[in-house]
């Protein structure tokens, strides 16, 4: 049965990056309060994040501007199937997290109805600095969510591993098997390694999502038969699985020692990486925030720190992708007790200085048109312009991205054949 989704944001095409994956400098116009500085108000910001520091952080520096406001951070169980009622409740969030993942979701259509229009000149925010290609707006060209964090794909690398068996990090496919093959060779029995989950951040995703993604891209004039499944479309993910299917079966990864070892796609990634023995780690930016806070939680990195930075997965036969992904957004409460105040924050919060100390504090990207990004993806600011992109101009909404993750998973773990799995497109089961 033929499937439709309607696109609740326009899909734009804009270009990510200028020079390699970096871009021209904008100077930011300094906040210059609008309110009177001793205004006393309160405001709630609503996310799924057990703890939002680099949030808090900024509710210090803007207190330097209204010393008696109030400002906390909300965490909400069961967020996704909440938000929506929350926002209509008796004590409403004025400020709410949402992601693009939402985007052509019936379910969420209430949600940003309730969205203050953030774009509106009349609410002043200047969002110039947040990279276009990751500004999404609606049917009307309104613009409801900003990004204040963006990720991306690929692999933490042991830079140490590498430098001690007289090694480069590999940049394409070719590369990779024969790096693979040499850390094999040396006693690493699974030179690459990962979380077997059906998650994003899982191995498989991290591996294959990239290139299917830049196949996508460039197929963009098909996007509709993809996201609404239509016969044929599943053909567009052959590439990819062909291509993840050759990484299962060539060794370079041992899945039952993934399994074994890897019980979750954050936690335990990270901390079986800190172990010193893995020399690359499939992950996302979503991972990687967590990395800081869990060296000195690990005896064997505390006793044997090593180097390690953030690498696109060297998926294709001429290199890898780095995908410019937004992580979370920020959306205001259009119905909001403070609104005024709410868009006042918003105002104060968007700009290079604010969101570069938020993404240094949680170490993920920031979403700036500059990619002044922590030393640990520093790697990505050298890719090629023309295989860098974001995850708005593939298209792609949730339905086709979770066919493309069971996909990845049922061939992954040898479920499914590629044949099988691109004939079943729309209708493989999800975990």
């Amino acid at each position: 049965m033929k499937k439709t989704f309607r696109t609740l944001l326009s899909l734009g095409m804009a270009a990510l990056m200028l020079q390699g994956c970096g871009s021209q400098n904008k100077a930011d116009v300094a906040f210059v309060p609008k309110y009177d500085k001793e205004s006393e108000f309160s405001l709630t910001v609503a996310g799924y994040y057990g703890n939002f520091e680099s949030l808090e952080s900024e509710f210090e520096r803007f207190y330097e501007y209204y010393p008696n406001a109030s400002l906390q951070y909300v965490t909400m169980d069961d967020y996704n199937n909440v938000i929506s009622s929350a926002l209509v409740n008796s004590e409403p969030p004025d400020i709410f997290t949402t992601n693009s993942w939402m985007i052509g979701n019936e379910a969420y259509d209430d949600m940003f109805n309730a969205c203050e229009v953030l774009s509106d000149s009349s609410v002043g925010i200047d969002y110039s600095c947040i990279s276009e290609s990751l500004i999404r707006t609606t049917d009307s060209g309104d613009v409801v969510m900003i990004p204040i964090f963006a990720t991306s794909f690929g692999m933490l690398v042991n830079l140490d591993i590498f430098e001690k068996e007289g090694l480069k990090v590999p940049t394409d496919f070719g590369e990779l098997m024969d790096v693979c093959a040499k850390l094999k060779s040396a006693g690493y029995e699974s030179p690459m390694m990962g979380a077997d989950r059906f998650s994003g951040s899982g191995l498989f995703n991290c591996f294959a999502y990239p290139m299917y993604a830049y196949n996508v891209k460039n197929n963009i004039d098909k996007i509709d038969a993809i996201n609404n499944f239509e016969p044929g479309s599943g053909e567009f993910m052959r590439p990819s699985l062909e291509r993840l299917n050759e990484l299962i079966n060539s060794g370079c990864i041992d899945l039952a020692k993934c399994q074994e070892e890897i019980t979750d796609e954050y936690d335990s990634v990270i901390m079986r990486f800190f172990e010193g023995d893995v020399p690359m780690m499939f992950a996302t930016g979503d991972v990687v925030s967590g990395t800081a806070k869990r060296e000195s939680k690990s005896d064997a990195f505390s006793a044997h720190p090593f180097k390690y930075r953030f690498y696109a997965a060297p998926s294709a036969d001429d290199g890898g992708f780095f995908i410019n992904s937004t992580s979370i957004c920020f959306s205001v409460n259009k119905n909001s007790r403070n609104i005024d105040m709410a868009n006042e924050f918003m105002r104060f919060l968007i700009n290079r200085k604010e969101l570069g100390n938020m993404a240094a504090l949680k170490r993920l990207i920031p979403p700036v048109d500059d990619l002044s990004v922590d030393e640990i993806y520093s790697e990505l600011s050298k890719m090629p312009a023309d295989r860098c992109f974001s995850d708005k101009e593939t298209g792609l909404l949730d339905p086709a991205v979770r066919q493309f993750r069971a996909a990845i998973y049922a061939v992954g773990n040898g479920t499914m054949t590629v044949d099988e799995a691109v004939a079943a497109y729309g209708n493989i089961p999800e975990e």
